[in-house]
């Protein structure tokens, strides 16, 4: 068995190196030339219509608002990582690794807007009245039903060791302050359920109001941290675009990096974050009240200005302005924000402040995956199904926090790729539609004010 599952973690290893850069990040750059770098060429119409518009009535059809659908997908894409995996980039590749982060997420825009776009093209009513959608039906529609199962079934059965590797992490917080792991559990289990078993009108409402919260408690500390150490932000910044193109020498508990580490780091971190490929953040788009795909993916964009530019960038600076990153070895890394709080606020306010924010972010996440889950049974099964799962996912909390099923982790990166792969296949593939309806709405001045008739053309 334990041959097994170190064949396992090779393979997984091998997939989640160079193969799947090259998927993501090259389908990245794919879709960003051929939507014509629209999210540079948009970028203050797309501000507008996200940031300006977050309280603003949406037009059309749709279960739940633009803004709540596009929490719901933050509430996934949020996560603990956010705090710890950014130093443990670092940690291991560099400041440079941040360079690479943001260059993922710049190109991760244009895969997002063309994910969330097909996930609202593709989208039907279930029986219950509730509009889905997601890679599972605009792969099985628009290209082939096989690859619509084979997402499908992937990820119903992937997030049942994603939800106890993310309950671990709330466990293993909790465990800072004292609270047993079979209470954390239960606790947990029953937030998730409560939520959960309102489907996605309760999910919006509470992820609407939970997602803002948490960012902004972390942000406000974070701020505070990077004002206090605010004459390193240059020398900071300098480091992240100097050890991108030149090695970074070992200083203190950093053991030093090349560019290829930083870019694996970086690209990694990127990928993770934003979730950008993945396909998950369409089946929470695809309930969203909206006019035109176009305009609901443009919150795509949002989620990963939010999640990667925003969040995780706070992070870095927080690591970096603080000296923290040289200080702490990388078997350690993960502690450097809390460590770094700490130091300015104390270990009770400053511990407390990172505690308490993992604790939201891993709950917020685990509660939008079950219901990610839910759906795929329903579209494999159906509705009746789709119940059985959303038990089985409350199940696999405790299981997580009591433990049991660690065999499970090994397979968690592979069943990952085994989602990332058809849909990626079913984008590229469909480049030429989401372009369509990509000119559709910039060249029309119905969506698109500025828009010039003439344009209207090359639709």
């Amino acid at each position: 068995m334990e041959e097994f599952l170190d064949l396992i973690a090779k393979i997984s290893g091998w997939i989640w190196g160079m193969p799947m850069m090259i998927i993501l990040v090259g389908g990245g750059i794919w879709m960003s030339i051929a939507l014509g770098f629209f999210q540079f060429r948009y970028c203050p119409f797309i501000i507008k219509e996200t940031f300006g518009k977050i309280f603003a009535k949406a037009e059309g059809e749709g279960t739940i608002s633009p803004f709540q659908a596009a929490t719901s997908a933050l509430a996934s894409t949020i996560g603990a990582s956010n705090i710890v995996g950014v130093p443990v980039a670092i940690a291991f590749g560099g400041p440079g690794a941040i360079f690479w982060m943001w260059l993922v997420a710049i190109f991760g825009c244009a895969l997002k807007f063309s994910e969330v776009m097909l996930g609202i093209k593709y989208r039907e009513k279930n029986e219950e009245g509730n509009y889905v959608g997601g890679p599972m039906y605009y792969l099985s529609k628009g290209i082939a039903p096989i690859l619509g199962t084979l997402f499908a079934f992937g990820l119903m059965i992937e997030l049942i060791p994603s939800i106890a590797t993310q309950t671990v992490s709330v466990v293993q917080t909790a465990n800072t302050i004292g609270i047993p792991n079979i209470a954390t559990g239960i606790v947990v289990a029953a937030i998730v359920g409560l939520v959960v078993y309102g489907g996605i009108r309760r999910i919006a409402q509470v992820t609407e109001k939970l997602v803002p919260f948490m960012a902004i408690l972390y942000f406000i500390g974070a701020v505070i941290i990077i004002l206090t150490n605010i004459t390193e932000v240059p020398v900071a910044i300098g480091l992240i675009f100097k050890h991108a193109f030149t090695p970074a020498s070992a200083a203190g508990g950093f053991a030093g990096a090349g560019i290829a580490t930083a870019m694996r780091w970086g690209i990694a971190r990127g990928v993770y974050s934003n979730e950008a490929g993945m396909g998950t953040a369409p089946i929470a788009h695809a309930a969203a009240v909206t006019d035109h795909p176009a305009r609901q993916a443009m919150w795509g964009i949002f989620e990963v200005i939010v999640d990667t530019l925003i969040v995780c960038t706070t992070t870095a600076l927080v690591v970096l302005t603080t000296g923290i990153w040289k200080e702490v070895p990388a078997s350690e890394a993960a502690s450097m924000p809390a460590r770094a709080f700490q130091g300015l606020m104390g270990d009770s306010i400053g511990g407390g402040i990172v505690t308490f924010s993992i604790l939201l972010f891993v709950l917020s996440t685990i509660i939008v995956i079950v219901y990610y889950g839910e759906k795929q049974a329903e579209y494999l099964f159906g509705t009746k199904f789709s119940k059985v799962m959303r038990a089985v996912y409350i199940l696999s909390i405790f299981l997580g926090a009591v433990g049991g099923i660690e065999f499970l982790y090994q397979f968690l990166d592979i069943l990952l790729a085994a989602i990332i792969i058809p849909n990626m296949i079913g984008v590229v593939l469909m480049t030429k539609e989401i372009r369509k309806m990509k000119n559709e709405f910039f060249n029309d001045p119905k969506f698109y004010p500025s828009a010039k008739i003439k344009d209207r053309s090359s639709i």
